[in-house]
């Protein structure tokens, strides 16, 4: 393994550390402590290291495993996910979050398809919809066992405590100087163990919150650890406060039907099914009045937070005849079923908090 070579841009290495490797101790690291038995750690399926490094932009592992074996188990190979509808692909991404993320990967399998084959270099990858940089990287290293870069959290973590590196990494100045960096370190012979590995002890060791420092392979030549820096770095803007926003669903019953909207394929929950909501007091109100929809039962209150906003939603319920149902469906364009029957066709957690709410 080559010695560690800094280019003269990046930060440097002090005298006393000239000849550790950060590769190797690295991989050492990883031989022992890594993560291996990951599902999609797979040598001969670049498909579903794809599937898996997008479901992983902005999702903790654990999170991801709760769904990446039934999206599989569905949607086995590019030509499976490519030839079926978003209608079909929606339920299996629902609660996932980020939602452009699957429709982007669904746009991307059907162009992968059209071509006959999947990108064989990574400006083929960052092509395609939803793919940049980082990822393209990851799907050059892990997916097809070539040389390939990463820049995810866990390594801007990482490389920003192990150098003491303080700037503001958002700024495209020093976000340039961190690949650079990152470029510098990342060895040729066992890139795709490096990939996972870097990524492994930014999720385990050298964590967001109470970094595990006694345990980190780089823990005698990490400079934020001998400044007392570790939980300063990477350099955090502060956070302005989350704005709350407040808006009113419209629950209506017919019997042990619900009538459900799928809301438009571009936006917030694009293409999942809901509830209507209406922000607006004073259209709520004409719209009840122009439906002739009463209610005569306490409104359910449930509260979800995104990353940009938190909502509370004040679910009315409205209980029907069945004569009355062809009506509504038609003035609010939308479908009668079963509140189980629409978890099954893709709804947004928030709805679920809902059903959850009204079976207590």
């Amino acid at each position: 393994m080559p010695e560690l070579v800094i280019l003269t841009s990046s930060p440097t290495l002090p005298n006393h550390m000239s000849q550790f490797s950060f590769s190797d101790a690295l991989l050492t690291w990883f031989d022992q402590h890594g993560r291996h038995d990951l599902p999609w750690q797979v040598t001969d399926n670049p498909y579903k290291v794809w599937v898996s490094e997008i479901m992983l932009q902005q999702t903790q592992v654990k999170t991801v495993l709760q769904y990446f074996d039934r999206f599989i188990a569905r949607f086995p190979t590019v030509e499976t996910l490519a030839t079926a509808s978003w209608d079909d692909v929606a339920p299996y991404w629902a609660g996932l979050g980020y939602y452009a993320r699957a429709r982007n990967l669904h746009k991307a399998a059907v162009i992968v398809h059209q071509n006959g084959q999947l990108p064989k270099n990574l400006a083929e990858w960052v092509e395609l919809p939803g793919i940049g940089p980082s990822t393209g990287g990851a799907l050059m290293s892990l997916g097809l066992r070539q040389y390939g870069v990463i820049m995810d959290g866990n390594v801007k973590r990482v490389l920003s405590r192990f150098f003491a590196i303080e700037d503001d990494l958002s700024k495209p100045v020093h976000e340039r100087a961190m690949w650079q960096l990152a470029e510098s370190l990342c060895p040729t012979l066992r890139n795709h163990d490096y990939t996972q590995a870097i990524m492994d002890l930014g999720a385990t060791i050298c964590t967001p919150k109470k970094p595990l420092c006694l345990y980190c392979p780089m823990q005698q030549h990490c400079q934020a650890h001998q400044q007392g820096l570790e939980t300063e770095l990477p350099y955090k803007k502060p956070k302005k406060p989350v704005p709350v926003k407040v808006a009113k669903v419209i629950l209506i019953q017919s019997d042990d039907q619900w009538l459900w909207q799928q809301r438009p394929h571009s936006g917030l929950w694009g293409g999942l099914w809901c509830l209507p909501i209406i922000e607006d007091d004073v259209e709520f109100s004409q719209l009840c009045q122009q439906l002739n929809l009463v209610s005569k039962v306490e409104p359910v209150k449930i509260s979800h937070s995104f990353t940009h906003f938190t909502w509370i939603l004040t679910a009315h319920i409205f209980r029907i005849d069945p004569d009355q149902q062809e009506f509504l469906q038609t003035e609010l364009i939308g479908e009668w079923c079963s509140p189980q029957k629409a978890t099954q066709m893709g709804i947004p957690t928030a709805m679920k908090k809902l059903i959850s709410a009204l079976e207590i």
